[in-house]
């Protein structure tokens, strides 16, 4: 029988790994959302209408699933983890009301404007919700992740009889590592929408859709994900800078380093053997790992060893780690070579576009396994240094953490299944429905004086 903690734990991943999925795409489709109104309101055309209209439709349902699965999270806190509010809450209580009071209120204000609004308010103050909407789910990753990363690497407190007390929250809420937590999490989020949008913009396409509205979000997203990806490659390197500076345990974790060494190899594959402390069947390249992580191909990795007790499990870390890059990089070249190919030639072959399919939701995965990185990476802190886990956890019977860890398994993956098919479901029916009406196409025609090209 698994012990009261490592249930805990394994029920609160399981709300993490569910709610995030839904915030990693509300948080950058939203700006897509504005990008395409804005465009409609630039030009008239009413392409870039029809794409809104379809996109917010999947911005609304992913939206709800997001706010709900937060909710849940949130009875946690004080049903698992007690010793968190008790001995952290002075800090976790206001950054999580900040996110309520500065970003949730925003967005719900003018949520119900940018649904049902688009005929029922004039135009620019429908842009303007929509505006203020993509601006709220920001501002909520800003709070969300400000509180993760004072986890990570908290300043700006003292500690009396064990509690924290706050005595800068400037320095609270730009902790060492929020600037890059939070330009990584942004940049995934892009990604993440990015690659869902072309994904199914390629459904569309491969279903034989011919209208112009799933090409056009097709180079849009395409395009976007063409210049983040490199992006977020460049910013992962400098949050793994900051991560060896204030956090090297973990990064000993990633790369699978067990003694301190200069010049550490960079792992491809490895089998880390927690027990023997080493690795089994390494395949690396010679001296790369130090010049990733420190710019100097001799440069000095701490190793696991220096961390007995206080470091992270090294497995799940280390194979986290691989999944996220791998699929960043696989990420870079079909962005590329999609795009590429879509600027020579104006189409997509049917390979390409079924890979793009494939990839709809790699997004997730990609930010499942950097979360898994993050999170299970600060073990066995709850909060680095100050708080463990084990001092926050909840003492109540396991059967009873048992039992609600099987409701949520089977709630959540009745919901995820329920929404992955509504979302293809949806595709389906855009197909069928008509792209312009005949006002639409007559009002663009004599704001432009030409016939509108369909």
């Amino acid at each position: 029988m698994l012990d009261t903690i490592l249930l805990s734990r394994i029920q609160f991943a399981t709300n993490m790994s569910f709610h995030i999925l839904f915030p990693t795409i509300t948080i950058a489709l939203c700006w897509f959302l504005l990008f395409f109104k804005i465009r409609y309101d630039q030009t008239g055309d009413p392409v870039w209408m029809r794409a809104y209209r379809f996109w917010v439709k999947i911005f609304a349902l992913t939206f709800a699933l997001g706010v709900v699965s937060g909710i849940t999270m949130s009875f946690q806190f004080g049903t698992n983890w007690p010793g968190f509010m008790e001995k952290a809450g002075n800090i976790a209580g206001p950054l999580l009301g900040y996110e309520v009071l500065t970003a949730f209120f925003l967005e719900a204000t003018f949520l119900g404007i940018m649904l049902f609004g688009i005929k029922r308010v004039p135009p620019k103050i429908h842009t303007l919700a929509t505006a203020i909407v993509a601006l709220g789910t920001t501002l909520s990753a800003f709070w969300i992740l400000s509180l993760d990363s004072w986890m990570q690497t908290p300043t700006g407190f003292e500690l009396r009889d064990g509690v924290v007390f706050p005595t800068d929250w400037v320095a609270v809420i730009f902790n060492p590592s929020f600037p890059y937590r939070f330009s990584h999490m942004l940049i995934a989020s892009a990604l993440t929408a990015s690659f869902l949008v072309a994904g199914i913009s390629a459904y569309r396409i491969l279903r034989g859709d011919t209208k112009r509205a799933p090409k056009l979000t097709l180079k849009v997203s395409l395009t976007a994900a063409m210049i983040l990806s490199p992006l977020q490659l460049f910013v992962g390197d400098i949050h793994g800078l900051n991560t060896l500076e204030h956090q090297p345990q973990k990064i000993a974790a990633m790369e699978g380093v067990w003694e301190t060494e200069k010049g550490a190899p960079l792992l491809l594959f490895a089998i880390p053997d927690e027990k023997e402390r080493r690795n089994h069947y390494e395949i690396s390249i010679p001296n790369m790992a130090s010049f990733i992580l420190t710019h100097d191909i001799n440069g000095e990795i701490k190793g696991l060893n220096d961390f007995a007790g206080k470091h992270p499990p090294v497995a799940p870390v280390f194979f986290a780690f691989r999944v996220m890059v791998g699929l960043g990089m696989l990420m870079i070249a079909v962005a590329w070579a999609a795009r590429i190919q879509l600027f020579r030639k104006n189409c997509l072959p049917p390979w390409l576009l079924k890979t793009l399919v494939a990839m709809s939701f790699s997004g997730w995965v990609a930010t499942l396994a950097g979360w898994y990185v993050t999170e299970i990476g600060r073990q066995p802190y709850l909060v680095s240094g100050v708080l463990t886990t084990a001092e926050a956890a909840t003492d109540i019977a396991p059967e009873n953490v048992a039992i609600s860890l099987a409701m949520y398994i089977i709630v959540y993956g009745f919901l995820l299944v329920a929404y992955l098919h509504t979302i293809f479901v949806m595709a389906r029916r855009a197909i069928e429905i008509e792209e312009i009406s005949e006002q639409e196409q007559a009002a663009f025609s004599q704001k432009n004086q030409e016939p509108l090209h369909v």
